[in-house]
């Protein structure tokens, strides 16, 4: 039964647990959590590339001083694509 979970996850997207924490932390750094909205796109293979859109005036915040935040997020998302098994790219849209 516990395989039938993972495989019905996957087809949904391949980057199930990295969507999720990419969601989750910049829904924490944002002002307006609501606004947040991720998207997945399976680029090829074992690759995702996540996008990610915020609310007006929140783009900032999940940037950070050059670029430190969006940095941070990203190599905590990547680490979480490792147990899904994907390589995974963020990108920040306005």
């Amino acid at each position: 039964m516990s395989d039938a979970n993972p495989e019905q996850d996957e087809s949904q997207t391949a980057a199930a647990h990295a969507t999720a924490v990419l969601e989750h932390v910049v829904k924490s750094v944002v002002g307006d959590p609501d606004a947040v909205v991720v998207k997945a796109d399976e680029a090829g293979g074992d690759a995702v590339s996540l996008t990610v859109e915020v609310g007006p005036g929140d783009m900032g915040r999940v940037i950070g001083r050059r670029g430190r935040i969006a940095n941070a997020i990203r190599t905590v998302v990547r680490a979480a694509g490792v147990r899904d098994g994907v390589t995974v790219d963020v990108e920040f849209l306005d």
